[in-house]
């Protein structure tokens, strides 16, 4: 699976627009971070989508996890954040797979 890699110079609010667009497109969004600046940018993003999406009546879960990584060789932890509409009625919105040109367009920009 493709994630939105967010990096400590990362913006928030582009980070933000590239979760609202994906949820608002009925595409699951996937990010992983490492490092805490990075997380602190993710979770910055993650909060101001909700902005943009709460008043066209969309709310969000964010559900963190870890994972293993290897970035040069070396072994390190990442926080991975699924992100998702929440949704009392199971058959409300269907979700698609992720356009991986999509993905690779909105990670692009949030790469180191």
């Amino acid at each position: 699976m493709d994630f939105l890699k967010v990096s400590s110079k990362s913006s928030p609010s582009s980070v933000a627009g590239a979760i609202a667009g994906m949820i608002k497109d009925g595409v699951p969004v996937e990010i992983q971070s490492v490092g805490a600046g990075a997380v602190n940018q993710a979770v910055k993003g993650i909060a101001i989508s909700r902005g943009f999406l709460s008043p066209v009546g969309i709310e969000i879960v964010c559900i963190p996890s870890f994972a293993d990584i290897v970035i040069d060789g070396e072994s390190r932890t990442a926080i991975r954040f699924s992100v998702l509409p929440r949704n009392n009625h199971a058959n409300d919105v269907s979700y698609s797979v992720p356009n991986e040109e999509r993905v690779a367009e909105a990670t692009a920009e949030f790469s180191e």
